[in-house]
């Protein structure tokens, strides 16, 4: 009957011209909420492996949306990226937690305009990532999370998000997957070690390529021999719609591990 449901409301959708999650995204990624101690909540969907057995840990990623999606239905951020999870061959070569929090429309992952050519890591986090934070040092400690297998990605405004919480967390990710976002270069000393896999449009107006091209330069330039950079010359700003397509990037990410 759930099943129905939700393929009802996304026919609806779809009639009405609205990009909605897909239906399984929406059965497979269980809506939750975390409330922190001061009383910020922060909304979020987690995709389980499918059998967890006892005694094993498993890898978590976390995902973070674009601007997009921001809201406060808890199910935007599934538009983009989750397919890839949620694919049945994923799910069974890669079993793993995926963590997708929300953002609210009011707010960013990091408070810095995106279409600037550059930025300076804000001393503190923003609201939001203050939340996700908390949140993933929870899961830590509430499920079966793999600590060497802690991974990142996100697109656009969650590109910024993934350079910034590398940068705040450099110890906790095992890798990490920026799409079409951009980071605080200053930082590349602390990020030089960490395996980073970095995609970005060539024609994207939205967020400058530079922003990914000069990340990379100076992660290189810092010593990083463990960084990859895709760049499509005929993609604008949805160039995480081929990232996140590539049969070679969860294979890639999931084979890294943070030495502990």
């Amino acid at each position: 009957m759930k099943r129905i449901t939700v393929m009802i409301l996304m026919l609806l959708a779809g009639l009405l011209g609205a990009i909605e999650p897909a239906a399984e995204a929406l059965l497979l990624f269980e809506a939750k909420q975390y409330i922190a101690e001061e009383g910020d909540t922060l909304l979020y969907r987690l995709l389980s492996p499918q059998k967890i057995i006892e005694g094993k840990t498993y890898p978590l990623v976390l995902f973070l949306h674009g601007s997009g999606e921001r809201g406060r239905d808890n199910a935007r951020q599934l538009i983009w990226g989750a397919g890839t999870f949620i694919d049945a061959k994923n799910r069974q070569r890669y079993p793993a937690f995926v963590l997708a929090p929300q953002c609210p429309e009011d707010q960013r992952w990091v408070e810095v305009h995106w279409a600037l050519d550059a930025h300076r890591m804000p001393e503190q986090p923003s609201r939001s990532m203050k939340l996700v934070m908390e949140l993933l040092q929870e899961m830590q400690e509430r499920y079966a999370v793999d600590a060497s297998r802690i991974y990142v990605t996100g697109l656009s405004m969650g590109g910024y998000g993934t350079w910034d919480i590398l940068s705040r967390l450099p110890q906790t990710f095992a890798a990490a997957v920026p799409i079409c976002g951009g980071g605080d270069e200053s930082r590349a000393e602390t990020l030089k070690d960490i395996p980073l896999w970095v995609f970005h449009g060539a024609l994207d107006t939205t967020v400058p390529p530079e922003r990914s091209r000069n990340m990379v330069a100076a992660i290189r330039e810092a010593g990083g021999k463990k960084i990859r950079y895709t760049e499509y010359p005929d993609v604008a700003h949805g160039s995480w719609k081929p990232a996140y397509a590539d049969p070679k990037l969860l294979r890639w990410l999931f084979n890294q591990r943070k030495k502990r």
